[in-house]
């Protein structure tokens, strides 16, 4: 008979809703330049390469500030609302420096000060949260990604609403981004906090030599192939797309691009759900397998010449399987690392996830140029791919026995039961879930 699991904390949906805000608000800057790159190329003449530059300066930002923080085991030695506190401060700082930038140069330089400010924050988030969940994990970091992508499609709500204001999406974001800081800075540490950790800066890349490790964070690199691309390119798609049918592209462009990026938010708490309750290999694959369907989708019918409301309508169901399986990444990273360097391992594949996102974002515009969006979507469906064959090795591993406690579904007479994706919504919340025997 499996053990019972922990008794769950007293005040963790307190400490859940407070820290999902702070990241929330902490991460509004990510794409505060992002949103405006149509009205940045009006003011600054910039090239379809400089644009990616400007977009590609906080992702490599974000590595570099990853990076330096996994080599100092900053995750594990420094309490994680602190560096929440500190990432949010630093971010609002950099980000409201965009307003005295004259040119790409100083632009991109903010921006990078600004993803290595936020390496601070989103690996600190996941390990704080996890303190507080040992049980229901999945659901709780689901929310809080689901808060960092509301925070991401933020500036594009912001834009679109506000007439297209440079000014007043970077007061607004960095405003947000130090508010954030200070929320999280207020929650209490967990009761299941991890061990304090040595000073050991080969932990960051030694993690990673165990199989189960590895497998993950394949899965996670297949995963974030085309989730950034996508959302860093997604304005301009709408852009490009809109304007033949609507006058004033730009607001129009930003508001579709909010919703696509902002219902992620949905499809983040609905994959924390399955991922507790259903496994979390399982959610994953079903959702990496939803959002490389609908890239492929997207580029047919882009060739067949599909109105706009099909694209939008394709879009939505992308925005929300695309993020719906990310926190479970770092829940199985969390459940099948060394305890005493959990925030390491987080912050290490973290910055092997958003060195690849560069790759990504900076061929968009090279494949747009050689074979239209439809190639763009057909390439950034590889990811998914990829991805799923990873965690399908995962899930028959020993590894998977310690991955949300084993969880698996169960057919009534023991023996594992395959469930077609379209019936999942119907059947999960009345089959049983165990864990198997140790």
């Amino acid at each position: 008979m499996p053990p019972l699991p922990p008794p769950a904390a007293p005040g963790r949906w307190s400490a859940l809703a407070r820290l999902s805000t702070g990241v929330f608000f902490t991460m509004a800057p990510w794409f505060s330049a992002a949103a405006l790159l149509p009205q940045l190329r009006d003011r600054w003449a910039l090239t379809d390469v400089a644009s990616s530059g400007l977009t590609l300066a906080v992702q490599l930002g974000f590595v570099l500030g990853a990076v330096l923080s996994a080599a100092l085991n900053l995750a594990d030695r420094v309490t994680p609302q602190r560096l929440m506190l500190w990432g949010g401060l630093i971010a609002a700082a950099t980000n409201l420096g965009l307003l005295l930038a004259g040119g790409l140069g100083t632009a991109a330089v903010l921006r990078a000060l600004t993803g290595a400010a936020l390496a601070l924050v989103y690996p600190a988030a996941l390990k704080a949260m996890s303190a507080w969940f040992v049980t229901g994990r999945g659901v709780a970091l689901g929310v809080m990604v689901g808060g960092l992508t509301l925070g991401s499609a933020l500036p594009h709500l912001i834009n679109g609403l506000g007439g297209a204001s440079p000014r007043l999406v970077i007061v607004t974001t960095s405003v947000l981004a130090a508010l954030g800081g200070l929320i999280a800075a207020d929650v209490a540490e967990g009761p299941g906090r991890f061990p304090a950790a040595a000073f050991q800066p080969a932990q960051a890349w030694r993690l990673l030599r165990g199989r189960g490790l590895q497998l993950a964070t394949l899965g996670y690199l297949g995963h974030m192939w085309e989730l950034y691309a996508m959302w860093a390119w997604c304005a301009a798609f709408f852009t490009e797309v809109l304007p033949h049918h609507v006058a004033g592209g730009h607001r129009e462009a930003a508001l579709a691009t909010f919703a696509v990026v902002g219902i992620g938010a949905l499809g983040c708490g609905l994959g924390g759900v399955l991922g507790d309750r259903w496994g979390r290999t399982r959610l994953v694959l079903l959702a990496l397998s939803c959002s490389g369907g609908c890239a492929l989708v997207l580029a047919g019918l882009l060739l067949a010449h599909a109105p706009p409301l099909a694209l939008l309508a394709v879009s939505l169901v992308w925005g929300f399987w695309i993020i719906a399986d990310s926190a479970q990444f770092s829940a199985i990273t969390s459940e099948i690392s060394d305890p005493a360097y959990v925030g390491t391992a987080l912050t290490a594949q973290l910055g092997l996830g958003y060195t690849l996102t560069a790759v990504s974002i900076a061929l968009v515009p090279v494949l747009e140029r050689a074979g239209g969006w439809p190639a763009v979507f057909a390439v950034l469906a590889l990811g998914p791919a990829v991805g799923g064959v990873a965690i399908h090795r995962l899930s028959r591993r020993a590894e998977a026995r310690r991955i949300a406690g084993g969880r698996r579904l169960k057919a009534p007479h023991g023996s594992d039961r395959r469930v077609h994706p379209a019936a999942l919504v119907t059947l999960w919340p009345t089959v049983p879930v165990e864990a198997p025997a140790a």
